[in-house]
């Protein structure tokens, strides 16, 4: 299958060892960008954030974060499916210093943004877990910048998402392209890791599918239905996307990142009203037992 402009698989967005540097310039859009950097054992980077804030991620291995005259130490984890993980904020107009020991492999989700904050500290144990859905569209979802638990951004939305192998998440399917009582503008970033068979380290091995479709099916272009991999990178600049689902055998991770230009940070969406009935269902079923898979102390199932 020829991959869409909205799917970019592993590499096609690398920047030399990174694996991804996605700018909104890159996406085609205005505000949400990502960058995944790897730092050898003992390799220290700076980088000037310009007119974006950051949030710090580890995704293996932890991290020193220097900025503005501060450090945070990132207590992380060995992969996104072993632990929650300690996080940072970072403003924009700032040189970045990261800084690793044993080496690390690390998220910078990013946003456009006009405001510039202090720098702030994110400890895994106050980063809520929550368990959304129920049967096999059982998921969870760590919370780490999203808002009403992280206030501290002024345009950048982030979350983590853990699918058990053979569930389905980002369902029912929703969208967040217009400015109306139900929903905001939001331009999204889904970026999967995939865990091979031992269930938690990352893979090429394994797949998941994602879909991502118009409302009024204008655009063949943006309704893809994609094997999505381990590293691979989607782009939801307008549509309903959903759902993500994991393949027996691999469980599926993905960070969402996203910023939009509305006047206050927000996630509101508005589902597909075709499927939205769907969560009806969720109050009659049992979560799968497998959620949470993760919590700060490290796997829980």
């Amino acid at each position: 299958m020829t991959h869409s402009r909205l799917h970019r698989p592993l590499g096609t967005l690398s920047d030399g060892a990174d694996p991804v540097r996605l700018t909104p310039e890159t996406a085609g859009w205005d505000y949400s960008g990502l960058r995944v950097l790897r730092l050898a054992p003992g390799e220290a980077r700076v980088l000037h954030t310009g007119e974006f804030e950051m949030f710090v991620l580890p995704l293996a291995g932890s991290v020193t974060v220097e900025v503005d005259g501060l450090a945070f130490e990132l207590a992380g984890r060995s992969s996104v499916f072993t632990r929650v993980t300690d996080f940072a904020y970072v403003p924009r107009d700032a040189a970045l210093k990261l800084s690793t020991v044993e080496g690390i492999e690390v998220a910078l989700p990013m946003a456009r943004c006009a405001r510039r904050l202090e720098p702030k500290y994110g400890p895994a144990e106050e980063v809520p877990v929550e368990v959304r859905g129920a049967g096999q569209a059982t998921r969870q979802v760590t919370n780490f910048g999203v808002p009403g638990v992280w206030e501290h951004a002024d345009r950048l939305s982030a979350c983590e998402l853990i699918t058990p192998d053979g569930n389905w998440s980002s369902y029912p399917p929703h969208k967040h392209d217009e400015a109306t009582e139900c929903e905001v503008v939001n331009e999204e970033i889904y970026y999967f890791r995939i865990a091979g068979r031992d269930g938690t380290t990352p893979s090429r091995e394994g797949f998941g599918l994602h879909r991502t479709y118009t409302s009024d099916g204008a655009l063949d272009e943006e309704d893809v239905t994609a094997a999505v991999r381990d590293g691979d990178v989607f782009l939801v600049p307008r549509g309903y996307h959903g759902p993500c689902v994991a393949a027996p055998g691999y469980p599926m991770y993905y960070l969402n990142v996203l910023a939009g230009p509305g006047a206050h940070r927000s996630m509101a969406f508005c589902d597909d009203p075709a499927h939205g009935w769907v969560r009806g269902t969720w109050a009659g079923q049992e979560p799968d037992p497998r959620c949470p898979v993760t919590s700060h102390e490290g796997r829980v199932r």
